[in-house]
């Protein structure tokens, strides 16, 4: 990659992706597009207004700054998807549509992220296969399902280098989620920080596959970089690194913040959600084809969001160990 164009840049994932992207590649070299500005400084970087589900803009766009590669991350998320499904599907399956289009039209590389979520209730939960069975039940993962097949087409048809990965819950210091089933996983820190307790919208013994932010956005690039005679799979490689329920986050917290407590009111459509996902994913495909690893389990991902929250809410002097 030299040049990148990233749609979906003020997100949760984007925002932080294009930083990344920025401190390897270049300030000049990583394009951020969103529908919306971002919040804080960027810097002089480089930054424009881009619908995904305006195809003209898009391709113009990406013509316009000569780049080779879209990294495309704009979506509506899980929960948001099942509280507007028509919405869910005219964005997610349009706007991936569009730029998968830019990418044939201009022969450009080409990134997507799929899900957990692409998996359903009758997927085997635990060690969940590369490839298995998938009827996910929500419309965010029908999305995902459509997304990797479509990502499939294209490089079959066309010949477009396309790439992705599942993404299990995501957790960011930096950024806070934006209508997934796994928010809690970020709120619990905040509200561990404020106020020494925090009520969990999921039932107690619900396992999810979850990942620190730093080990996701390193799968990206690595994935990206990776030679492609070595990819079998290109799209949709399962990745893992932490599997835990409400409860173990708790326990990781208490381990810096013994006063803190944790109660349970559950959100049936998060739960129901939730209860479809798998409890942790099978990576073996991923670390074969392109030496996929990660850095953070549980503990150090805990002891490492505490601290970077701390400086964020200006209370440095509750610096963990």
């Amino acid at each position: 990659m030299k040049k990148i164009l990233v749609t979906g840049a003020s997100g949760q994932i984007g925002s932080e992706q294009v930083m990344k992207l920025r401190d390897i590649y270049g300030e000049t070299n990583v394009i951020a597009t969103d529908i919306k500005e971002p919040q804080g400084e960027r810097g002089d970087s480089l930054f424009e207004i881009v619908d995904v589900m305006d195809a003209n803009k898009l391709y113009e766009t990406a013509k316009y700054h000569n780049v080779d590669t879209i990294m495309h991350l704009a979506a509506v998320l899980s929960y948001k998807a099942e509280m507007e499904p028509i919405f869910a599907w005219k964005l997610n399956m349009g706007g991936l549509l569009n730029a998968l289009e830019v990418a044939r039209e201009l022969d450009l590389q080409f990134f997507t992220p799929s899900s957990i979520g692409a998996f359903g209730p009758e997927t085997p939960k635990d060690d969940t296969p590369q490839d298995t069975l998938q009827r996910p039940t929500t419309m965010y993962g029908i999305n995902k399902v459509a997304g990797e097949l479509l990502c499939d087409y294209y490089y079959e048809r066309y010949g477009v280098d396309t790439r992705g990965v599942r993404y299990p819950g995501l957790i960011s210091s930096k950024t806070l989620p934006g209508g997934g089933t796994t928010d809690y996983a970020v709120e619990i820190y905040y509200e561990a920080l404020k106020n020494k307790c925090y009520t969990c919208y999921l039932e107690q013994g619900t396992y999810l596959d979850m990942m620190y932010l730093p080990d996701a956005l390193h799968a990206i690039i690595d994935l990206m970089e990776a030679d492609s005679n070595k990819l079998i799979h290109r799209n949709a490689f399962n990745i893992t690194a932490i599997s835990a329920a409400p409860e173990d986050f708790a326990a990781a917290i208490q381990k810096h913040i013994p006063e803190f407590t944790m109660t349970y009111d559950v959100d049936p459509v998060r739960q129901r959600i939730a209860d479809s996902w798998p409890n942790r994913l099978d990576a073996s495909a991923a670390r074969e084809e392109w030496d996929y690893k990660y850095e953070y389990n549980l503990d150090k991902m805990t002891k490492d969001m505490l601290n970077k929250l701390v400086v964020k809410l200006q209370n440095r002097n509750a610096l963990v160990d």
